[in-house]
């Protein structure tokens, strides 16, 4: 035999192998953590939503299993807290927030997650986390469904979520060092990076197409009533003075504001909601960062005289 044809089964073997290595390296820059960019890290910023199939969410399980070191201090010590929804985050994660808590010397916390979550996730972390704050933000966009997302679900009904969430906290480490050095090996998906901090979300990646904001001005006395039976308990429990709870509704597409503002008057509490006139949402959705600046700001102006009464001294000699 020739030692041309006695090569043939191992350069077979090596084709096969190197056919199937490249097909398992499309399959996990698809569907893995490496879909998304790896630039976001910092020493203050993890990986919070990769959209890839075999990553998705990864900060609910970095709150409820403190998979970050962080996490915990921040929110406990944070003076102001912010919960709701993705909608509330992307509302308040900017710089014109970040400059208005430096002017009144305060620490703050954005509280909100994806997938539309709800009241019941965010108070028992409230309940596990022990916070300090002094002010309550609420923003009233379905926050008291009784529905929880599903990973809210899957934490508290899935013996092996903890697992999963530590998992994808160790494949960061990969992520980041190995795209760090070679970005052209991880993909372009929509990523969100978190600060342990100020829950703050920073986002790279992704494509949408925009749409403006609009007010549906009809009240759905449905939806009040459903969000009132929750909503009353949730607002006697918390820690602070009825008057150190402030309500809002995030613009968006058919923004709920004649229901938030029934929910409001039923609850005997502020709901300040600067006019959404000439605003856009990135993705149909949630405001786009230039219009989130511009609302966030004058929601600031307009509740700031009540949030700095509420802080007091804490407020003013934060260090």
């Amino acid at each position: 035999m020739s030692p041309l044809k006695r090569a043939y089964p191992v350069l077979y073997i090596a084709i096969v192998v190197l056919v199937a290595a490249g097909a398992y390296t499309r399959q996990l820059r698809a569907d893995s953590i490496y879909a998304c960019p790896a630039n976001g890290y910092t020493a203050d910023r993890y990986l919070a939503y990769c959209q890839a199939d075999h990553y998705g969410d990864y900060e609910h399980g970095a709150f409820w299993y403190e998979l970050e070191p962080r996490i915990r201090e921040s929110l406990a010590g944070a003076h102001v807290l912010l919960i709701g929804n993705s909608r509330l985050q992307w509302a308040f994660s900017n710089t014109a927030v970040e400059r208005w808590f430096e002017s009144v010397q305060a620490r703050y916390y954005l509280l909100g997650f994806s997938y539309y979550e709800t009241f019941g996730f965010e108070e028992r972390l409230l309940r596990k986390m022990q916070p300090q704050a002094r002010v309550y933000v609420i923003n009233l966009d379905g926050f008291f469904d009784i529905k929880e997302s599903v990973p809210a679900q899957i934490i508290q009904r899935d013996e092996d979520a903890r697992s999963r969430y530590e998992t994808k906290r160790r494949w960061q480490d990969a992520h980041r060092a190995v795209c760090g050095r070679a970005p052209w090996v991880c993909g372009s998906e929509y990523a969100v990076y978190r600060s342990q901090l100020t829950g703050t979300w920073y986002p790279i990646g992704g494509h949408f197409t925009s749409e403006p904001t609009s007010d549906d001005r009809e009240v759905d006395a449905g939806f009040v009533r459903q969000q009132l039976a929750q909503a009353r308990s949730f607002v006697a429990r918390l820690p602070v003075n009825r008057a150190c709870i402030v309500l809002t509704i995030v613009p968006t597409y058919k923004t709920r504001r004649a229901s938030a503002e029934a929910i409001a008057a039923e609850l005997g509490l502020p709901l300040i909601s600067p006019d959404s006139t000439g605003l856009t949402t990135f993705d149909g959705s949630h405001l786009e960062r230039r219009s989130a600046e511009r609302w966030a700001s004058v929601f600031l102006e307009q509740a700031g005289p009540r949030i700095r009464q509420c802080l007091g001294p804490t407020g003013r000699d934060a260090s």
